[in-house]
């Protein structure tokens, strides 16, 4: 499922197992998927898509009940717009996110 468009869609692998598994490769490569992984116990890559599915779960999700998929993915989607392009962050310097990035493109 991709909910917003995008060059590439990154897959963070839990258990490091799945990662010589042919057949798990071949599902990737097919679905133009990026495979990411830190090394074990360095999970670095991880962490901010952590937090930012916890925000989203309990800023949107927990809130309501949904009764179809096409209801959450509207749900999600319009979280994800929202959070990029409204939800101002004081680590951010109470910049968006998007406010941000281009700030840093500017500076550099």
């Amino acid at each position: 499922m991709r909910i917003i468009q995008m060059k590439s869609l990154f897959f963070i692998v839990i258990v490091d197992f799945s990662i010589h598994q042919k057949i798990f490769r071949k599902k990737l490569d097919k679905s133009e998927m990026i495979q990411s992984m830190s090394r074990v116990g360095r999970c670095i890559d991880n962490g901010p898509m952590e937090a930012f599915w916890g925000m989203l779960k309990s800023e949107m999700y927990y809130l309501r009940k949904f009764y179809t998929y096409e209801e959450l993915e509207t749900a999600v989607t319009n979280y994800i717009e929202y959070y990029n392009n409204h939800r101002y962050q004081k680590r951010l310097g109470c910049m968006t996110p998007l406010e941000y990035r281009q700030y840093l493109c500017n500076v550099a």
